[in-house]
């Protein structure tokens, strides 16, 4: 990730940044409708005294309640924010939070407050009564009584917005649709046949460990990204191989080897700058080149409607439903080999994600928490089903295979109803039949 994109990204999920645009473009909007309060205007108010009429004190008495007001009613929204956020925090998880602070409408509904608080200040400043040279802005005055109807209309869509946001098939929505945006941006290009991750390279010349030199992280915390361009291009500058020891979205602590380099010399501490220069490491993790943290987050949603004390399997359902959408946009899509070349020559071996490895992210937690609740179970067996139409990697279908099989010994050990059972083991057939691409491709499946 490029300083400029992870900068970017810092902003965008900021609660001031889009207000303070938003303040910005207001002042210099008052600035504008002042200067150009000519004798036009005086025309428009002799034509209709009733709307550009108001004299020196109407004028400052109804800007001043504006601004007055807007102040109010900031503090009312930031107030139902923390609220919202609380909230969110104890029903589902804290690490939602941050796709509410960087929800663009929430930032443009404040900078909206603010601005109009702001604009009716620039515009109060203005006004003067007879005896300091009579000067009233009319159009100007007129315009901060149609920002304040705006501001109305705008509460009353913010408070509309925080009760369809903060219902649990929303957001479970919009983290998905961000991961969805993610696993488009990462993987752009669809399997070929026999292509994929499932055909890397396994040929490698043997690489002796006496030549690989350790580079220490700076600092402790999450890998964001990693500037694969510039990784690629310091490893052939310095005709070498760099080896990432830690993934996108894994933990590393300071000091401890971040990456390593296959050279003959140790490198100098020039090599081992730029090489720390190309992660971004901070105290979070986002979703920019991190597609299983999307996954994580919904995970602990269900994680959290599936512990006693909540008990909501409706939220958890609906969970398995949203991380079918996005196991069904990974599948059919190649995700770039760990062995990056150039010219020929390896230059770097990379540490990613891979189908299995998202897979079992998405389902191993929850079906640890499914004991006994047939629900749960139905539905990722239906999406196992669903996920194995859109793939033909058979590294891929014996993953869906393996979930399937542990499924099945959930049920076996948990249910005790037969009808229960009946209903896990004629969807279990289901499953079964959708990834079979030979006889006895399922463990338990006999060749016929």
């Amino acid at each position: 990730m490029s300083k400029f994109r992870q900068l970017w990204s810092n902003l965008r999920s900021s609660f001031w940044f889009v207000p303070s645009l938003i303040v910005v473009f207001s002042i210099g909007f008052a600035i504008a409708l002042i200067e150009t309060d000519t004798a036009g205007t005086d025309r428009l108010a002799a034509q209709w005294p009733r709307l550009f009429g108001a004299g020196a004190e109407g004028a400052r008495g109804m800007m001043s309640t504006i601004a007055g007001s807007m102040m109010t009613v900031v503090g009312v929204t930031f107030s139902m924010i923390l609220v919202v956020l609380a909230l969110a925090s104890s029903q589902y998880t804290s690490r939602i939070l941050r796709n509410f602070i960087r929800n663009r409408v929430t930032q443009i509904v404040l900078g909206i407050f603010a601005g109009i608080f702001t604009y009716c200040l620039i515009v109060l400043r203005t006004i003067r009564g007879g005896n300091e040279g009579a000067f009233v802005p009319s159009f100007a005055v007129f315009f901060g009584f149609v920002l304040a109807l705006g501001g109305v209309a705008a509460l009353m869509f913010f408070i509309h917005h925080i009760a369809s946001s903060i219902q649990a098939s929303s957001i479970i929505a919009s983290v998905a649709q961000e991961t969805i945006a993610a696993i488009d941006r990462l993987f752009p290009e669809k399997l070929g046949h026999g292509s994929g991750e499932d055909d890397d390279d396994q040929t490698l010349r043997p690489l002796s460990e006496r030549n690989w030199c350790a580079v220490p992280a700076r600092q402790s915390g999450y890998i964001q990204g990693v500037n694969n361009t510039a990784l690629l291009r310091l490893a052939r500058d310095r005709k070498s191989i760099v080896r990432m020891e830690h993934g996108i979205g894994e933990f590393v602590v300071q000091d401890t080897t971040l990456a390593s380099l296959f050279m003959e010399d140790p490198p100098d501490q020039e090599t081992v700058a730029a090489l720390q220069k190309t992660y971004s490491i901070s105290s979070h993790r986002t979703l920019e080149q991190d597609a299983a943290f999307g996954i994580r987050q919904i995970v602990d949603v269900a994680l959290k409607a599936l512990s006693p004390g909540i008990n909501d399997v409706t939220t958890a359902v609906t969970c398995v439903d949203y991380l079918t959408a996005i196991l069904a946009r990974i599948a059919p899509r190649q995700i770039p080999s760990s062995h990056r070349y150039e010219e020929g020559e390896l230059r770097v071996i990379a540490k990613g994600p891979s189908f299995e490895s998202l897979l079992v992210e998405s389902f191993d937690q929850i079906r640890s928490s499914a004991t006994g609740n047939v629900a749960i179970m139905l539905r990722m067996l239906g999406a196992l089903q669903t996920i194995a139409g859109l793939t033909a990697g058979p590294h891929r279908r014996r993953a869906l295979c393996d979930q399937a099989q542990w499924i099945a010994e959930l049920a076996e050990r948990t249910l005790e109803s037969v009808h229960d059972r009946v209903r896990i083991d004629t969807r279990l057939a289901r499953v079964r039949e959708a990834l079979e691409t030979e006889p006895a491709l399922c463990p338990g499946e006999e060749k016929e």
